[in-house]
């Protein structure tokens, strides 16, 4: 959500900040600028609409400038315009800053700066610490201590990037709650929400921890913390390459991370598997902790919350432990029942998602222990946790998430045999089993991404669709919110999950001739009892398009009007296999309608706000 670049160092900075900013397209936006210093001026672009426009705007700007700011912004305060879109400048135009993030106290912070004479142009909350900087400034002459003095009146989120006219060889960083790393290169320094921005640059950063500061030359770096005192940071080596974050010859970062699947859930999996136990680094929950745990809390957002609602059957099934799922904005406000006596699993892609750090610490506030499981290295989630299982998916671009979740899955199925296996309710010989079984999983999606080109025909016939319905039952039932959620992110088609069970409690209504209804089958003891809701559905005049394991496929092709076949797999961890056809399916659909896939309206990849 929203994206920042800054650069100080010898080199022009347009380029460096407009490359940055298409590197970080993928979070989400409506509007981009810069800000950069030139002849004791601050000289601001921004406008309304895609990097494109602000590339054809930047041309004129002075390629002798060496310090400055940009900056994607997804609207929250103010409507999508010029005025309301990033950097904002203070009243004399002294201070240019850029911000991540919702100021919440930012009414009564803009009613004092206007009785001190400050006048206001946009709707926004940041340009309240554009105002409020300069306010400080005025009085210290101290950039640095400027922004500390500003920082400690607000409430809310933010990552601020922030330079100052009469200081043409400094600039400085701070952040609380919204993601913000410090890249450090050769006679030249960075920031950025993310690391793609600045990874052609360098792959040595410092992960800034909340409430910390950052003043940037080009030929040094120093972190304080909120005393103002200077802060011991170690240095983050980025493992991966460029070319990761790039699509690789795909037509979009989606199919392309799609693709990958089979890759990511082996690097996943396989690590954690030695010789025919699981070893999960990170995690110290012992049998002695398991024998005290009397509920666990799967807390998370979007995809990821239902990657839990998946997880919830598989925990229940195999360590027989009572499991409660939560929206992550939810649980934090209603006043949980949560205590020592339980484990609380927070699960998020980026591991910044803001209303999950909340539930987190609202958790651990209450004496729950933390076990997360997060795709980013150094997150601000992986930090605050006493567990932690790293899912290694790599970057992803996409802003709907797919290899991410695939993986997410694997590794809450790996923590539910660990769970199993030390409460003693399977034995090694069943450990043995499932681990065989998901040392399959990587081979049985590369099959079903080979047979991909059936599905994009299916969509292709169905791509005008003005509602579609998932149905499914126990497991199936979670595949099919997901299934739902990725389909109406991407192609903008209305969708809904529903549970085959309650059809004929309101939902069947909504059924009349032509409606196209998906039907994920992978559960074997379910399987007539869903036959019978096609039978339903069908009745009706549905279109039903079923997914469901080969063993199957005869039976179900009896009722179905298209069957996608994946490769047998035990029931209980088939969702991690049957979930790519929906995605391909979400996917495909997209692509016919000529939706933006990797950049669908209104969404961020990363939502570091409430």
């Amino acid at each position: 959500m929203c994206g920042i670049v800054g650069y100080i160092g010898e080199k022009s900075v347009t380029p460096i900040l407009i490359n940055g900013l298409k590197k970080l397209e993928y979070r989400g936006y409506d509007s981009a600028g810069v800000a950069i210093y030139t002849k004791n001026e601050l000289e601001v672009v921004k406008c309304k609409g895609r990097l494109s426009a602000l590339e054809d705007k930047v041309k004129d700007l002075h390629e002798d400038s060496r310090m400055g700011i940009g900056h994607t912004r997804w609207a929250t305060h103010g409507e999508p315009n010029d005025v309301n879109s990033h950097p904002h400048l203070s009243h004399s135009g002294k201070i240019a800053v850029v911000h991540n993030g919702i100021i919440e106290n930012y009414m009564k912070l803009k009613e004092f700066l206007q009785s001190k004479g400050f006048v206001f142009r946009s709707e926004t909350d940041t340009e309240v610490i554009a105002h409020l900087v300069e306010y400080y400034y005025n009085s210290r002459n101290d950039l640095l201590q400027a922004v500390m003095d500003a920082v400690d009146e607000l409430e809310g989120s933010y990552a601020l990037g922030v330079i100052c006219r009469d200081c043409e060889d400094t600039f400085v960083a701070a952040r609380k709650d919204s993601p913000l790393i410090v890249g450090l290169g050769k006679n030249e320094n960075f920031i950025a929400s993310d690391i793609p921005a600045i990874l052609e640059h360098t792959r040595d950063i410092y992960i800034l921890e909340d409430k910390e500061v950052a003043v940037l030359k080009k030929d040094s770096v120093k972190v304080y913390d909120s005393l103002g005192a200077e802060a011991k940071k170690d240095v983050f080596h980025v493992s991966w390459d460029v070319e990761s974050a790039e699509k690789g010859g795909y037509e979009h970062f989606m199919m392309k991370e799609m693709m990958e699947e089979p890759k990511v859930l082996r690097d996943t999996i396989y690590p954690r598997l030695d010789d025919g136990k699981i070893a999960l680094d990170n995690i110290k929950i012992t049998q002695e902790n398991i024998k005290k745990i009397e509920k666990i809390y799967i807390v998370a957002c979007g995809t990821a919350y239902h990657a839990g609602v998946v997880a919830k059957y598989a925990i229940e099934k195999l360590a027989r432990i009572p499991v409660e799922v939560d929206v992550a904005s939810e649980f934090r406000y209603r006043d949980p029942l949560v205590s020592e006596r339980n484990l609380v699993i927070i699960i998020s892609q980026s591991g910044e998602t803001l209303d999950t750090l909340a539930a987190l610490r609202e958790a651990k506030r209450r004496g729950a222990r933390i076990l997360s499981i997060v795709n980013v290295v150094g997150s601000s989630i992986a930090r605050e946790s006493n567990d932690l299982l790293y899912t290694w998916a790599g970057p992803e671009i996409a802003v709907a998430s797919t290899k991410a979740y695939n993986t997410q899955l694997a590794a809450l199925y790996l923590v539910a045999l660990d769970l199993a296996f030390k409460k003693g309710e399977i034995d090694l010989s069943q450990l043995e089993a499932s681990i065989k079984m998901l040392r399959e999983i990587p081979e049985k999606l590369d099959r079903v991404l080979s047979d991909k080109e059936a599905i994009q025909k299916f969509a292709s016939k169905h791509y005008n669709a003005k509602s579609i319905f998932f149905i499914g039952r126990g497991l199936d039932y979670a595949l099919s919110m997901e299934g739902s959620l990725k389909l109406k992110e991407i192609s903008y088609i209305h969708s809904e999950a529903y549970a085959g069970g309650e059809l004929k409690h309101g939902t069947i209504a909504l059924i009349e001739k032509g409606t196209l209804v998906v039907c994920p089958m992978t559960q074997d003891f379910l399987l007539e009892k869903m036959v019978s809701n096609i039978k339903e559905v069908k009745a009706r005049g549905a279109v039903v398009m079923a997914i469901t394991q080969e063993r199957n496929a005869a039976e179900v092709e009896k009722v179905a009007d298209m069957v996608i076949r994946i490769p047998d797999v035990d029931s209980l961890i088939a969702p991690i296999v049957a979930v790519t056809p929906m995605q391909l399916f979400a996917y495909y659909m997209a692509v016919e309608k000529g939706c933006d896939v990797d950049k669908p309206r209104n969404l961020a990849k990363s939502v570091t706000v409430e």
